[in-house]
């Protein structure tokens, strides 16, 4: 029996906090508006870009616009080695360590372009390793369940053989709304207490306990894997 074992990127697998607030800076100063401070540019980190905007200046702002300045910086930033996004601690060898396995197969949902994706997978080597990747350009930003809708779809697996792991509310509340076992990371962008008030079945603090969540042979039972987990 197979398991899908879904990732969020950014505050999850990759550290781009310092690149996605100076993005967020200068397209809120192409616009001629205040930027967010940090607390509150990081407090929407995996939405879509439309729906992040519409969070930070509301329904009358310039949305669109701000969605593509941001895209321009972002794209500009992330060749500058200032702005590097470095994988998190013991990310990418949990990454390579669960491609390995033939009990599971590897998803990601993001809030990231496909762009930022591709670019994402190339960097670090990972060109097939993942059997579906989804994007906001597939889907409705997160909470929406779509993303793993459609994850699971392509994975050909069930809600209850499906995790998600990441670092905000918006991940949590998404798997809880597909049916799939939710993991929260604490070092990312929202706090333990949240994750675990959005639906997180645990939080973890590295990636060395993550990897120990799965250390099992996650067919040998045919409980959901949400069970499993909180059993450990």
């Amino acid at each position: 029996m197979v398991t899908l074992v879904v990732f969020d990127v950014d505050g999850t697998l990759v550290d781009s906090q310092h690149l996605i607030v100076e993005a967020q800076s200068r397209a809120f100063k192409e616009h001629g508006l205040i930027a967010p401070n940090r607390k509150e540019a990081l407090s929407v980190v995996g939405l879509s870009l439309p729906e992040a905007f519409r969070r930070l200046v509301g329904e009358a702002g310039p949305i669109a616009g701000l969605s593509e300045s941001y895209r321009r910086a972002f794209q500009a930033l992330r060749i500058d080695p200032a702005y590097e996004e470095p994988l998190f601690p013991g990310m990418g060898e949990l990454v390579e360590a669960l491609h390995g396995r033939a009990d599971v197969r590897l998803g990601i949902a993001t809030g990231k372009s496909r762009r930022g994706v591709d670019h994402l997978i190339d960097k670090h080597g990972w060109q097939g390793w993942f059997t579906t990747t989804q994007t906001a350009d597939d889907a409705p930003s997160k909470p929406d369940p779509t993303m793993l809708h459609l994850a699971m779809a392509e994975a050909d697996t069930s809600p209850a053989r499906t995790v998600m792991i990441g670092d905000t509310t918006y991940d949590m509340m998404m798997a809880v709304s597909a049916g799939a076992a939710a993991i929260g990371v604490g070092w990312g962008y929202h706090p333990p207490g949240a994750l675990f008030g959005a639906g997180a079945v645990t939080v973890v603090e590295s990636a060395a306990t993550l990897a120990d969540l799965f250390a099992g042979p996650l067919e040998a039972s045919a409980r959901s894997v949400a069970d499993q987990i909180g059993t450990r």
